[in-house]
């Protein structure tokens, strides 16, 4: 056993020396544990964590789908996954850190810069800014390919300022690849994308397997997939060992196979299609019943932002009285959404979409912007709470 050491992930160069000692250094340095706030980490009179030699990093969920965890990664699953990006890539590069270092996407970012032998430009300043992130950018070395990982929502936001700024646009341009994550993005925001000639790449994963380890539906290599049930599975040498002090939560995530291999249950509602891309339906946890019928919300949400001014609209469960629970939009303030009759262009497109009458959103609320949690993500667990409240989201 080792110590955990727990920084502060405000102070990015002191995360990366922490991490790369961790992944260099050997089984008896330290585990790093990157936190917004080393303060509260640790309740009064817990004792100080100890974790096996094998930890290199531990990492806390986001907490947007469930009570927050906080994930083991050894200091193989990071390599494993390093080698694996660097695979689908252009080889190893340097990289632009835009997203806080205490989440999987921030901290793999450094953990690549290690493993690449290169060093990170850290993005600046306590919000998300376009012009800043051209800045940045331009302290990239241009003899090595550039990287970046993205959340939808800060692409969204440099695509509106490209349109306009031509720094930002150069910007976007001189990235040989942009990993983008962390939730599913838009049909719309990837059309933009494509048309400015920006080269994305969508990722799926977690913290569990360290980072993504699907880019545009396909398995990196060594990534097994596979679908139980409709639950989508992964496997590979960049699973994380499990959960820090919960055993329970880890062997409910975990399992291992009558082959050996290891499999993760990722909690997600998946198929695979015809020619092997897998392609993700919502959460298995975000799936209501509705007047007796199932209904997955990520596929309503899928629907709803085909509709011309909802591509970035969110779909939440809220309690009905009659039917149990049915599924309410949160969109954007923008003249398409706030059309008269948009409950009913909603529901023509579940309908159209194929769904049961049951998945009709029969609520719209419209927000002026979305509630984010740090890693950018929509927090959806405030808009259920804001709409099982009565009040505005």
């Amino acid at each position: 056993m080792k110590p955990l050491m727990q920084v502060s992930a405000a102070d990015v160069a002191g995360v990366t020396r922490a991490l790369r000692a961790a992944l260099e250094g050997g089984p008896t340095a330290p585990a790093v544990w990157p936190l917004a706030e080393p303060e509260r980490a640790r309740p009064t009179g817990e004792p100080t964590w100890v974790v096996d030699e094998r930890i290199a990093l531990v990492v806390e969920t986001s907490g947007s789908t469930d009570a927050p965890k906080r994930v083991l990664l050894s200091a193989e699953a990071l390599r494993a996954s390093a080698a694996a990006t660097e695979a689908a890539l252009s080889g190893p590069g340097q990289w632009l850190l835009t997203l806080p270092a205490h989440y999987i996407a921030g901290a793999q970012v450094l953990a690549r810069s290690i493993v690449a032998g290169t060093e990170p430009v850290v993005l600046e300043g306590e919000h998300f800014d376009p012009a800043a992130f051209a800045a940045a950018s331009a302290r990239l070395d241009r003899r090595v390919p550039r990287y970046t990982s993205l959340v939808p929502v800060q692409l969204s936001r440099l695509i509106d300022a490209a349109r306009t700024d031509r720094k930002v646009a150069d910007a976007l341009h001189a990235f040989d690849r942009i990993l983008l994550g962390g939730q599913a993005a838009s049909a719309s925001l990837i059309l933009a994308a494509d048309t400015l000639g920006v080269r994305i790449t969508r990722t799926y994963g977690s913290s569990e397997t360290a980072g993504g380890c699907v880019y545009d539906g396909r398995a990196l290599d060594g990534v097994g997939l596979r679908i139980v049930d409709g639950g989508v599975e992964l496997s590979g040498p960049m699973l994380a060992d499990g959960y820090l002090g919960d055993p329970e939560r880890t062997a409910a995530a975990f399992s291992t196979d009558a082959n050996g291999t290891r499999w993760y249950r990722t909690g997600d509602l998946g198929e695979l299609t015809h020619d092997g891309t897998l392609r993700i339906r919502g959460r298995a946890d975000d799936v209501i019943i509705s007047g007796g019928v199932k209904v997955s919300l990520g596929e309503v949400e899928r629907a709803v932002r085909t509709v011309h001014g909802f591509g970035d609209a969110m779909v939440v469960r809220m309690p009905d009285a009659e039917w149990g629970e049915r599924a309410a939009v949160v969109a954007l303030r923008t003249d398409a959404a706030a059309a008269s009759d948009a409950l009913t262009t909603l529901a023509a497109a579940t309908d159209a979409a194929g769904l049961t009458p049951a998945a009709r959103p029969v609520r719209l609320e419209l927000v002026d912007r979305m509630p984010l949690l740090a890693t950018g993500k929509p927090d959806r667990r405030a808009l259920e709470s804001r709409l099982r409240d009565g009040g505005s989201a």
